[in-house]
């Protein structure tokens, strides 16, 4: 991507400050490339030196306020002493936003898997169960007294994040007035979902864990976009995976995952007291987070003009119309959706 004059300064600076501390090394001449960005605000730099292996910078919003620390290093060093394999940190300046970071390469998962046979597609998500299994397993010791330790998705967080969808989906992308009858009963119908779902025991979760946020180094997985972990349900981070909006799963290899989850952990350790009400978790977690995925990808429109993630609309609503018809005490949300969508 092109990069600003003001920015090549702004980055060379940072990362001559790194050099002369020696957080980086074997570097004389080097270049400096600007990444494609996510969907989040971060920015993102490659340093390729002529010799040896290439860095990653990445600004975020500065931290002005004296010994206070970020929520990505906090994660980042939760999740470290997990043994969960995320990029290496060789520098930071927090009072200007600044991490110098291991170069992960271009390659997700989700390119990856775009490649993949059946056989290897199920490798792969198994890999990335392990990698979450050992999130979920942090102690409440872990993370007393780190920020993200009071944060969850409890009933006003998981139903704002209902409520941003029907603001950004509903109200500003389809340009639908919701309200009356339509209205009480989608309310009704999420409050269930919402209630349910924020009444059960929680995990630290990833919250944005998705074949996307998965790179693929010398064949190891490493994890990445981690910086808004919270307290959730363990189904949270699965379906976030498994009901990916970017990929869709072989069917026979989501059931194998799932059981293989299940089995790995929730059994396990008794955290669930069975399968059936693992699936029905699922099933519910699926239709929130997938109904958040449509809202984020509005806003993401709405806000930046940015319309890479429209494609995706389509296929979460799809999917949220086929997990909705297994679940008949839902046929009204299913009805009042199914008329929004498809019928303006």
């Amino acid at each position: 991507m092109k990069l600003e004059q003001s920015e090549r300064l702004f980055v060379d600076e940072l990362f001559s400050s790194s050099l002369t501390a020696g957080k980086a090394v074997g570097v004389q001449n080097y270049e400096i490339d600007k990444l494609t960005g996510d969907a989040g605000t971060r920015r993102y730099y490659r340093v390729t030196p002529e010799k040896n292996e290439s860095y990653v910078v990445c600004l975020d919003n500065p931290i002005k306020e004296e010994g206070k620390t970020s929520a990505f290093l906090e994660v980042h060093e939760t999740l470290s002493n997990r043994k969960v394999r995320v990029p290496k940190l060789y520098d930071v300046n927090l009072m200007k936003g600044y991490y110098l970071e291991e170069d992960l390469g271009d390659s997700t998962m989700l390119k990856l898997l775009s490649q993949a046979t059946q056989e290897e597609e199920l490798d792969y998500y198994k890999k990335a169960i392990d990698e979450l299994i050992k999130i979920h397993s942090t102690e409440a010791s872990e993370i007393k007294g780190k920020s993200f330790e009071t944060l969850a998705f409890d009933f006003e967080k998981l139903l704002y994040e209902i409520e941003f969808t029907n603001k950004y989906f509903i109200g500003e992308f389809l340009g639908h007035d919701l309200w009356g009858t339509e209205k009480r009963q989608m309310d009704e119908c999420f409050t269930e979902i919402v209630n349910e779902l924020s009444n059960q025991k929680r995990v630290l979760t990833h919250r944005d864990y998705h074949s996307r946020n998965i790179m693929v180094k010398n064949d190891e997985l490493i994890i990445i976009d981690f910086q808004d972990a919270r307290m959730g349900v363990p189904q949270y981070d699965l379906t976030s995976l498994l009901e990916d909006a970017y990929f869709e799963i072989e069917r026979k290899n989501k059931y194998t995952l799932k059981k293989y989850y299940w089995e790995n952990y929730l059994e396990k350790t008794g955290f669930q007291k069975d399968f059936s009400e693992f699936e029905r978790l699922y099933s519910l977690m699926t239709i929130q987070r997938v109904y958040k995925a449509i809202g984020s990808f509005s806003f993401i429109h709405s806000t930046r003009k940015d319309i890479r993630y429209l494609k995706y609309i389509g296929y979460c609503f799809e999917k949220l119309r086929v997990i909705l018809n297994t679940l008949p005490e839902y046929t009204e949300l299913r009805k009042a959706l199914g008329r929004i969508y498809y019928e303006y």
